[in-house]
């Protein structure tokens, strides 16, 4: 919940990596950071919040945040809670990139965003949408490193915790490292949800290098011997 009563969604999207699972805290929290939302008043779970959300919350949004109940979050400087009105918007603005290096200039301006209080190391993202828009994505740090949140995943989860499951393209920049590629963790997180995706890598003055997921993690573990046969 938002200052001003907007809201935002969070879903839990699991991996065939089970380490790779990111929580429904995890990805709202994430998109508010994406969004430039830090006006966090309060968050409500499904379930009892566990220990690395709540430092995820408490060490990315203003606070400190009290838990009112087992599954509510509220932050201590709010005496009232605002009505929920309407669910926030995930999308920029910004109109479609009109080509890959329009894109990837749109991402070093999200990159600036990136909440990076660990490694001073800021990414962003863009996930084009098609008709729906959009949806920016930067790297969200927390103390234990093993719970960060990159910017290709912040990006693929606010989509898919908004019910967008269409993509057309991807645009990536890391400010610091112009050659840089997504980690394993996003390679294996992008190739089970949209494995033939353009994929627009910021290589500074050249021309951005494009790719796929298939094409970046070839041979994937895609989990298929993992799923429930039916009437088991």
């Amino acid at each position: 919940m938002l200052s001003d009563g907007q809201w935002i969604p969070g879903v839990r999207i699991e991996s065939a990596s089970f380490s790779l699972v990111i929580g429904a805290v995890v990805n709202a929290l994430s998109t508010a950071v994406a969004l430039r939302r830090y006006d966090v008043v309060a968050i409500a779970l499904s379930r009892p919040a566990k220990d690395h959300e709540r430092t995820f919350l408490q060490s990315s949004f203003p606070g400190p945040f009290v838990e009112a109940e087992k599954d509510i979050f509220v932050r201590s400087t709010n005496r009232s809670i605002p009505p929920p009105t309407a669910m926030l918007s995930p999308f920029l603005p910004d109109a479609k990139p009109a080509n890959p290096r329009a894109g990837v200039e749109l991402a070093r301006e999200t990159a600036k965003h990136a909440s990076v209080g660990e490694s001073q190391f800021p990414v962003g993202a863009i996930l084009d949408c098609g008709s729906n828009g959009l949806i920016p994505g930067v790297n969200v740090e927390h103390p234990d490193w093993a719970r960060i949140i990159c910017a290709e995943r912040n990006a693929l989860g606010t989509a898919i915790s908004y019910g967008i499951n269409s993509f057309e393209q991807m645009y990536l920049a890391c400010a610091k490292d112009t050659w840089a590629t997504p980690c394993g963790a996003c390679r294996q997180l992008l190739v089970e949800l949209c494995p033939t995706m353009p994929i627009c890598m910021d290589r500074g003055t050249e021309s951005p290098e494009c790719t796929t997921p298939e094409s970046l993690l070839p041979s994937h573990f895609s989990g298929r011997s993992l799923r429930r046969q039916p009437g088991r």
